[in-house]
């Protein structure tokens, strides 16, 4: 592992060699500093350490701080590295001119510290503090934030500060394992998280917060595990841009394929914040390694949940906000949201088997824009899944619907029936009060430049009260051929619209059954092959389906964190 960890690292580096950094206005240091330190570490080491210490462009209105910018997140997590890594390559007179400027920082908590008037990050930008430091509070900024201000006060000797942010630290670590982080499984930020707690794993002095920070990256290292796949990133997520439907797209992959792997291609696209995994000493245990390598029995169904987003305010712990349903095959995994996509999260994902591009997706979605085809909703869905059986209903009428899928599938129509043809998996499609207009040309010269390998079919609502789809997923395994596969479905598979006017549809597939009774923009009723799906028992932020607490396990509020995978046995706890 250490070998293939070294050898994609090298290719990321090589990746870097000689680019062109960017400037240090503004928020850019969450580009340049990055590129310039892969450069150092590709050799060009004058080039790079002259860019790092030249005088920032913000530095007049830095002079508080002796022109050093310690102000947005981006850039001070860049700061950071720099001084505590590459610090021995920096001029001696800058070092010292950071040191003496982190003792001004931290004199005092620079969170309460203000300006006579708000900065802004962007011109057009709403998110602007009178603080001397980043004020904003995602997840990931906050992070940013807070690890700098622990780490710059501790190597200045500001204790009060120092420990001011070391509770802060606490608290938020505290929460993962409590009740998990607003930013869950998000295909962009999950990556700004784990770059961000290095910094603190690898620079805090102090033994307590190093723990922390290791049992913090051990939390984000397994949520990312289960929902990336062969150089994939699949399933619900939170704010996800549609920008990572495909193998090596989000930013995620960069982060967690450097030490998962497990992909027939290689990261054709590193990004350069990846210098603070490759100069980490930093590894995840070998359990959460085996989870993302899907070395465990399958077939297998979690049931997980997710808080809200701003969970550290006064009664954010009260209950989960999405509850999630993640099925994994022996050759795709599919995971579902009971309330379905909408705002910023995925509620439906599926990602499948490719020999040579690693994984193909299945997603779907209400709305029109096939450019945030993750995320485009027109609100009130509600998803029922049992294992690899979903029921999908909305109640708009006339609603427009769109699924994402690779060009290479195969399409036939049997029986009122839509059958789609992945490499080793396939999908039995029924439409209900929904019309399948075919693939959308004008949908897929939007996305071609992004997703040149996939294509958009439409479709849209018949006119009645609910709107929506049946669909069921089969591998070799368990339905033999795709022919044999299509026999089944058109012979035992069945739609009962019986009781649709009271909002209730149900699916009886090959070997099991889902039912959904459609609840507005409340949780559905569901039954799960009969039985009637209690969402109290569905509140763990890890749970087999089948009651037992392999491969993952972390009861709601437990504090605890399981894994048992590959031969392997991982347990974390807080506080």
């Amino acid at each position: 592992m250490t070998a293939e960890f070294r050898a994609r690292s090298q290719q990321a580096i090589r990746k870097f060699a000689g680019s062109n950094y960017g400037s240090t206005a503004f928020e850019n240091e969450k580009r340049s500093y990055p590129r310039a330190m892969m450069d150092f570490l590709a050799g060009n080491r004058e080039k790079a350490i002259a860019f790092l210490q030249s005088e920032d462009a913000d530095a007049d209105r830095n002079a508080h701080t002796l022109g050093i910018d310690f102000y947005s997140g981006f850039t001070l997590k860049g700061q950071v590295r720099k001084y505590f890594y590459f610090g021995k390559y920096l001029d001696p007179n800058y070092r010292q001119r950071m040191k003496k400027a982190m003792a001004i920082w931290t004199e005092k908590d620079p969170l309460t510290r203000t300006f006579l008037s708000p900065r802004k990050f962007w011109s057009a930008s709403t998110d602007n503090c009178d603080t001397w430091v980043d004020c904003r509070n995602t997840d990931n900024l906050k992070a940013m934030r807070e690890i700098a201000v622990y780490l710059f006060a501790e190597e200045t000797g500001n204790e009060e500060t120092r420990k001011i942010y070391k509770e802060r630290i606490r608290r938020n670590v505290r929460t993962l394992y409590q009740i998990g982080q607003g930013e869950w499984d998000s295909e962009n930020y999950l990556g700004h998280a784990v770059t961000t707690y290095v910094n603190l794993y690898d620079f805090a002095l102090d033994s307590e917060v190093k723990s922390l920070a290791k049992s913090a990256l051990d939390w984000f290292f397994t949520e990312g595990a289960l929902k990336y796949w062969r150089g994939g990133f699949g399933g619900p997520s939170k704010r996800d841009y549609s920008q990572g439907n495909c193998v090596w797209c989000s930013l995620a992959t960069h982060s967690l394929g450097l030490y998962f792997g497990d992909s027939p291609l290689a990261d054709p696209r590193p990004d350069a914040d990846e210098v603070h995994l490759i100069t980490s000493s930093y590894r995840p245990p070998l359990a959460i390694i085996a989870l993302a390598r899907k070395e465990f029995k399958k077939p297998l169904e979690l049931l997980n949940s997710k808080p809200t987003y701003e969970n550290w305010k006064p009664g954010g712990d009260a209950a989960p906000q999405f509850y999630e349903t993640l099925y994994f095959g022996n050759t795709f995994q599919l995971g579902t949201l009971a309330t379905g996509s909408g705002g910023d999260w995925n509620g439906f994902k599926m990602m499948a088997f490719n020999s040579r591009r690693g994984v193909d997706y299945f997603i779907a979605a209400t709305g029109t824009d096939p450019t945030s085809i993750s995320t485009s909703s027109i609100g009130g869905d509600n998803v029922a899944q049992y294992r690899n059986l979903v029921i999908w209903l909305n109640n708009k009428p006339l609603a427009p619907f769109q699924f994402f899928l690779p060009k290479s599938a195969l399409i036939e129509t049997r029986n009122g029936v839509t059958f789609i043809s992945y490499e080793k998996t396939w999908l039995a499609l029924t439409p209900i009060n929904l019309h399948l207009s075919g693939i959308n040309l004008t949908a897929n010269k939007k996305i071609q430049s992004r997703y040149p390998h996939d294509q958009i079919i439409t479709a849209a609502g018949t006119g009645r009260t609910l709107t929506g789809f049946a669909l069921e997923v089969g591998e070799q395994k368990t339905y033999g051929s795709w022919e044999q596969f299509q026999q089944s479905i058109v012979k035992k598979s069945r739609l009962n619209l019986n009781e649709i006017n009271h909002g209730v549809v149900g699916y009886q597939g090959v070997f099991a059954q889902v039912k959904l009774q459609y609840q507005g923009n409340k949780l559905p009723k569901v039954w799960r092959n009969v039985h009637d799906h209690d969402w109290r028992h569905h509140f763990a932020l890890y749970q087999n389906a089948d009651g037992s607490k392999t491969p993952i396990y972390s009861g709601w509020k437990s504090g605890k964190l399981r894994i048992e995978a590959g031969g392997y046995k991982f347990q974390s706890q807080s506080e």
